[in-house]
Protein backbone atom coordinates (compact mmCIF):
# COMPACT_ATOMS: atom_id res chain seq x y z
CA UNK A 1 0.00 0.00 0.00
CA UNK A 2 1.05 3.53 -0.74
CA UNK A 3 1.61 6.78 1.66
CA UNK A 4 -2.10 7.75 1.19
CA UNK A 5 -3.42 4.65 2.96
CA UNK A 6 -1.14 4.45 5.45
CA UNK A 7 -1.93 8.51 6.05
CA UNK A 8 -5.73 7.28 5.75
CA UNK A 9 -5.18 3.95 8.47
CA UNK A 10 -2.94 6.58 11.02
CA UNK A 11 -5.68 9.24 11.00
CA UNK A 12 -8.64 6.91 11.31
CA UNK A 13 -6.73 6.84 14.99
CA UNK A 14 -6.67 9.89 15.67
CA UNK A 15 -9.78 11.83 17.74
CA UNK A 16 -10.04 14.37 15.44
CA UNK A 17 -13.60 13.13 15.01
CA UNK A 18 -15.39 14.14 17.72
CA UNK A 19 -19.03 14.81 16.93
CA UNK A 20 -18.99 18.54 17.53
CA UNK A 21 -15.86 19.35 16.18
CA UNK A 22 -17.27 17.86 12.60
CA UNK A 23 -20.75 19.36 12.51
CA UNK A 24 -19.01 22.89 13.16
CA UNK A 25 -16.78 22.28 10.22
CA UNK A 26 -18.99 21.06 8.34
CA UNK A 27 -21.17 23.91 8.93
CA UNK A 28 -18.55 26.62 7.86
CA UNK A 29 -17.92 24.08 4.76
CA UNK A 30 -21.86 24.87 3.96
CA UNK A 31 -21.54 28.65 3.91
CA UNK A 32 -18.20 28.53 2.21
CA UNK A 33 -20.11 26.59 -0.47
CA UNK A 34 -23.38 28.23 -1.06
CA UNK A 35 -21.60 31.97 -0.39
CA UNK A 36 -18.74 30.25 -3.66
CA UNK A 37 -22.14 29.25 -5.93
CA UNK A 38 -25.72 29.01 -5.04
CA UNK A 39 -28.05 27.33 -2.27
CA UNK A 40 -28.81 24.46 -5.08
CA UNK A 41 -26.38 21.11 -4.75
CA UNK A 42 -27.71 20.60 -8.32
CA UNK A 43 -26.00 23.42 -10.06
CA UNK A 44 -23.24 23.55 -6.88
CA UNK A 45 -20.43 20.57 -7.33
CA UNK A 46 -18.81 21.78 -4.17
CA UNK A 47 -22.07 22.17 -1.80
CA UNK A 48 -22.56 18.41 -3.65
CA UNK A 49 -19.62 17.36 -1.75
CA UNK A 50 -19.99 18.95 1.57
CA UNK A 51 -23.82 18.14 2.33
CA UNK A 52 -22.17 13.90 1.38
CA UNK A 53 -19.36 14.74 3.76
CA UNK A 54 -22.36 15.50 6.22
CA UNK A 55 -24.76 12.84 5.76
CA UNK A 56 -21.33 10.46 6.06
CA UNK A 57 -20.66 12.29 9.77
CA UNK A 58 -24.70 11.37 10.70
CA UNK A 59 -25.54 15.12 10.45
CA UNK A 60 -29.38 15.21 10.31
CA UNK A 61 -31.52 16.42 7.22
CA UNK A 62 -33.05 19.36 9.19
CA UNK A 63 -29.54 20.65 10.71
CA UNK A 64 -27.75 20.34 6.68
CA UNK A 65 -30.78 22.54 5.59
CA UNK A 66 -31.22 24.97 8.20
CA UNK A 67 -27.35 25.54 7.68
CA UNK A 68 -27.82 25.95 3.74
CA UNK A 69 -30.85 28.26 4.90
CA UNK A 70 -28.75 30.40 6.77
CA UNK A 71 -25.61 30.33 4.29
CA UNK A 72 -28.28 31.51 1.91
CA UNK A 73 -29.21 34.86 4.10
CA UNK A 74 -27.57 37.94 3.12
CA UNK A 75 -26.92 38.91 6.38
CA UNK A 76 -24.75 35.67 7.37
CA UNK A 77 -21.13 36.75 7.09
CA UNK A 78 -18.30 34.70 5.27
CA UNK A 79 -15.59 33.03 5.97
CA UNK A 80 -12.20 33.18 4.85
CA UNK A 81 -10.18 30.27 4.18
CA UNK A 82 -6.70 31.16 5.79
CA UNK A 83 -3.37 28.56 5.76
CA UNK A 84 -0.94 28.68 8.95
CA UNK A 85 2.21 27.44 9.00
CA UNK A 86 5.03 26.47 12.22
CA UNK A 87 7.05 24.11 13.61
CA UNK A 88 6.10 22.21 17.20
CA UNK A 89 9.27 21.30 19.74
CA UNK A 90 10.97 18.42 18.24
CA UNK A 91 11.26 20.20 14.83
CA UNK A 92 7.40 18.70 13.98
CA UNK A 93 6.00 20.62 10.88
CA UNK A 94 2.54 21.44 11.53
CA UNK A 95 0.23 22.86 8.57
CA UNK A 96 -3.58 24.24 9.75
CA UNK A 97 -6.28 25.29 7.94
CA UNK A 98 -8.45 27.30 9.18
CA UNK A 99 -12.20 29.44 8.19
CA UNK A 100 -12.57 32.37 9.92
CA UNK A 101 -14.45 35.58 10.10
CA UNK A 102 -12.25 37.02 11.99
CA UNK A 103 -8.71 37.12 10.48
CA UNK A 104 -7.23 39.00 13.61
CA UNK A 105 -8.79 36.77 16.43
CA UNK A 106 -7.39 33.71 14.71
CA UNK A 107 -3.56 34.71 13.72
CA UNK A 108 -3.84 36.12 17.54
CA UNK A 109 -5.04 32.35 18.96
CA UNK A 110 -2.98 30.24 16.46
CA UNK A 111 0.43 32.58 17.62
CA UNK A 112 -0.25 32.04 21.32
CA UNK A 113 -0.80 28.58 21.17
CA UNK A 114 2.71 27.92 19.61
CA UNK A 115 4.36 30.23 21.72
CA UNK A 116 2.64 28.16 25.20
CA UNK A 117 4.15 25.27 23.85
CA UNK A 118 7.59 26.02 22.85
CA UNK A 119 6.88 26.37 19.12
CA UNK A 120 7.45 28.51 16.34
CA UNK A 121 4.55 29.90 14.17
CA UNK A 122 6.31 30.49 10.73
CA UNK A 123 5.48 32.35 7.23
CA UNK A 124 3.83 31.88 4.33
CA UNK A 125 5.50 28.92 2.60
CA UNK A 126 7.72 27.61 5.51
CA UNK A 127 6.45 24.12 5.83
CA UNK A 128 3.72 23.95 2.92
CA UNK A 129 5.98 22.47 0.70
CA UNK A 130 6.49 19.49 3.16
CA UNK A 131 3.40 18.15 2.09
CA UNK A 132 1.57 16.98 -0.80
CA UNK A 133 -1.86 18.43 -1.01
CA UNK A 134 -4.64 15.70 -1.97
CA UNK A 135 -8.10 15.48 -2.70
CA UNK A 136 -9.81 11.97 -1.63
CA UNK A 137 -13.06 10.24 -2.58
CA UNK A 138 -14.96 7.30 -0.34
CA UNK A 139 -16.96 5.40 -2.87
CA UNK A 140 -19.63 2.63 -2.21
CA UNK A 141 -17.60 -0.58 -2.88
CA UNK A 142 -21.29 -2.63 -4.05
CA UNK A 143 -20.57 -3.91 -7.92
CA UNK A 144 -17.26 -2.40 -8.25
CA UNK A 145 -13.21 -4.07 -8.56
CA UNK A 146 -11.05 -1.59 -7.23
CA UNK A 147 -8.32 -2.76 -9.67
CA UNK A 148 -10.24 -2.34 -12.84
CA UNK A 149 -11.72 0.88 -11.37
CA UNK A 150 -8.13 2.46 -10.56
CA UNK A 151 -7.17 1.85 -13.82
CA UNK A 152 -10.48 3.50 -15.03
CA UNK A 153 -9.75 6.48 -12.91
CA UNK A 154 -5.65 7.00 -13.84
CA UNK A 155 -6.98 8.80 -16.80
CA UNK A 156 -8.62 11.59 -13.96
CA UNK A 157 -5.58 12.12 -12.42
CA UNK A 158 -5.69 9.29 -9.91
CA UNK A 159 -2.63 7.89 -7.56
CA UNK A 160 -3.77 5.25 -5.50
CA UNK A 161 -6.80 3.51 -4.61
CA UNK A 162 -7.53 1.04 -2.32
CA UNK A 163 -10.47 -0.71 -1.15
CA UNK A 164 -11.36 -1.22 3.35
CA UNK A 165 -14.36 -1.67 5.16
CA UNK A 166 -15.39 1.72 4.46
CA UNK A 167 -15.70 1.23 1.11
CA UNK A 168 -13.17 2.35 -1.75
CA UNK A 169 -11.08 5.15 -1.49
CA UNK A 170 -9.26 7.22 -4.26
CA UNK A 171 -6.99 9.72 -3.84
CA UNK A 172 -5.36 12.00 -6.08
CA UNK A 173 -3.81 15.59 -6.70
CA UNK A 174 -5.21 18.47 -5.62
CA UNK A 175 -6.39 19.77 -8.77
CA UNK A 176 -7.90 16.85 -9.91
CA UNK A 177 -10.69 16.77 -7.84
CA UNK A 178 -13.22 18.26 -10.24
CA UNK A 179 -12.25 16.02 -13.20
CA UNK A 180 -12.82 13.03 -10.37
CA UNK A 181 -16.32 14.29 -8.81
CA UNK A 182 -17.94 14.60 -12.37
CA UNK A 183 -16.58 11.42 -13.92
CA UNK A 184 -17.77 9.65 -10.44
CA UNK A 185 -21.51 11.18 -10.97
CA UNK A 186 -21.59 10.33 -14.59
CA UNK A 187 -20.57 7.03 -13.53
CA UNK A 188 -23.75 6.93 -11.19
CA UNK A 189 -21.22 5.72 -8.61
CA UNK A 190 -21.77 7.11 -5.11
CA UNK A 191 -19.85 9.34 -3.37
CA UNK A 192 -20.06 8.78 0.16
CA UNK A 193 -17.46 11.20 1.25
CA UNK A 194 -15.04 13.58 -0.41
CA UNK A 195 -12.57 16.10 1.06
CA UNK A 196 -8.82 16.97 0.60
CA UNK A 197 -5.48 16.21 2.70
CA UNK A 198 -2.26 17.18 3.17
CA UNK A 199 -0.24 14.25 3.33
CA UNK A 200 3.82 14.95 4.58
CA UNK A 201 6.13 13.82 2.37
CA UNK A 202 8.41 12.42 5.38
CA UNK A 203 7.49 11.84 8.52
CA UNK A 204 9.56 12.33 11.81
CA UNK A 205 9.97 9.13 14.73
CA UNK A 206 9.56 10.53 18.33
CA UNK A 207 9.97 9.21 21.69
CA UNK A 208 6.52 8.90 24.20
CA UNK A 209 8.09 11.80 25.67
CA UNK A 210 8.99 14.62 23.16
CA UNK A 211 5.50 13.32 21.11
CA UNK A 212 3.70 14.10 24.45
CA UNK A 213 5.42 17.72 23.81
CA UNK A 214 4.09 17.51 20.31
CA UNK A 215 0.30 16.48 20.98
CA UNK A 216 -0.19 18.95 23.87
CA UNK A 217 0.30 21.70 20.62
CA UNK A 218 -2.16 19.81 18.75
CA UNK A 219 -4.75 19.63 20.80
CA UNK A 220 -4.49 23.11 21.78
CA UNK A 221 -4.89 23.90 18.02
CA UNK A 222 -7.58 21.61 17.19
CA UNK A 223 -9.75 22.79 19.55
CA UNK A 224 -9.77 26.27 18.40
CA UNK A 225 -13.30 26.66 16.69
CA UNK A 226 -11.86 28.43 13.29
CA UNK A 227 -9.65 25.47 12.92
CA UNK A 228 -10.52 23.25 9.97
CA UNK A 229 -7.71 20.32 10.00
CA UNK A 230 -4.13 19.72 11.35
CA UNK A 231 -1.68 18.39 9.47
CA UNK A 232 1.78 17.33 10.64
CA UNK A 233 5.06 15.46 9.93
CA UNK A 234 5.06 13.43 13.23
CA UNK A 235 4.99 9.90 12.66
CA UNK A 236 1.75 8.33 14.23
CA UNK A 237 1.26 4.65 15.07
CA UNK A 238 -2.02 2.64 15.88
CA UNK A 239 -1.09 3.28 19.49
CA UNK A 240 -1.52 6.99 19.59
CA UNK A 241 -5.41 6.67 19.88
CA UNK A 242 -6.72 9.27 22.30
Amino acid sequence: MGRAFEFRKARKMKRWSAMAKTFTRIGKDIVMAVKEGGPDPDANSRLRAVIQNAKAANMPKDNIERAIKRASDKDQGDYKEVLFEGYAPHGIAILIETATDNNNRTVANIRSYFNKCNGNLGTSGSVEFMFDHTCNFRVNAEGLDPEELELEMIDYGAEEVFHDEDGIHIYAPFESFGGIQKELEERGIEILSSGFDRIPQVTKSLSAEEAADVEKLLEKIEEDDDVQNVFHTMEETSNEEA
